[in-house]
């Protein structure tokens, strides 16, 4: 496929480089042009310092940038030009509201939108086996999926437009509660004067274990909080997550009260740890 991709962060730039090297032909924009142009060097590709003109000639652009109000002005560029691809597909984590607000706008201009939010973290990214939850039209899906195997080991259509914000709601979820967890049990496994190493040995082959078990409890251990997903942007997420639940009546009271702690996290300087910080929080509560 011809693709344009609009945002080269820690998750865009490695994602936009494995459509490059699938072989799409991918040109590339970033609100930051040197990053774009490094992208370009890296790589070979082609970039724009201007987003509609990136899309000249695509099939369907790909977009991985910051909220609502991003995606919402990008999307309404895009709208606007005689140069929109037919498929717009957005990596980007935002409301489920807001992937349904673009989706509306995007058929008035016979534009097919596919909210397609990932799981998997830089990492995941890097290496090309990130978990893609996509809403929208089975058609347009079925168009954009060789194109989203580049960098992902899974993908998959979970209903229409806002189904895919939803399903990663659900991881973000699913994640709070599992990180506070482990948190707080090595947290009382110092506490105890344990060894961490061999507990984690142990119970992590058992009902216990976890993906955030096998790789954060010794960066967490040792008090490091540099390998991932920023707290900042995990609050942002939560907060999709507790207003969406306002309205559809789900109870999140774990999830309400990680998103407390981690605002505790940002208040001692951790805005930009990553998630396995929680750990920071309970160490500040020890005598």
């Amino acid at each position: 496929m011809q693709v344009a991709f609009l945002g080269l962060g820690v998750m865009g730039y490695p994602m936009a480089k494995h459509l490059h090297d699938a072989g799409h032909e991918t040109c590339v924009y970033n609100r930051t042009t040197v990053k774009a142009q490094a992208w370009a060097g890296d790589t070979g590709g082609r970039w724009s310092a201007d987003p509609v003109q990136a899309c000249v000639g695509a099939d369907a652009v790909f977009m991985c940038v910051g909220d609502d109000p991003d995606v919402r002005a990008l999307v309404g560029q895009l709208l606007a030009s005689e140069h929109c691809p037919r498929i717009i597909v957005d990596h980007t984590t935002t409301s489920a509201e807001l992937a349904r607000e673009m989706d509306a706008a995007c058929r008035q201009k016979g534009v097919s939108w596919i909210d397609a939010p990932v799981s998997g973290g830089q990492a995941g990214a890097e290496n090309g086996v990130l978990t893609v939850m996509c809403g929208g039209d089975q058609a347009a899906y079925d168009q954009v999926a060789p194109a989203i195997d580049a960098f992902a080991r899974q993908h998959r259509l979970m209903g229409p437009a806002g189904c895919g914000q939803l399903t990663k709601m659900v991881n973000q979820i699913c994640i709070a509660g599992l990180v506070e967890g482990l948190a707080e049990g090595v947290n009382f496994a110092q506490a105890a004067g344990l060894d961490v190493e061999a507990v984690i040995g142990v119970i992590s082959k058992g009902a216990a274990q976890s993906w955030q078990m096998e790789n954060r409890y010794q960066t967490m251990a040792r008090g490091e909080y540099d390998f991932g997903f920023a707290v900042e942007w995990m609050r942002k997420d939560l907060g999709h997550c507790l207003r969406e639940a306002r309205q559809n009546g789900a109870a999140l009271p774990v999830a309400s009260l990680v998103d407390q702690f981690y605002g505790e996290v940002e208040n001692i300087g951790g805005a930009r740890w990553d998630t396995s910080s929680l750990l920071a929080r309970l160490n500040t509560l020890r005598p």
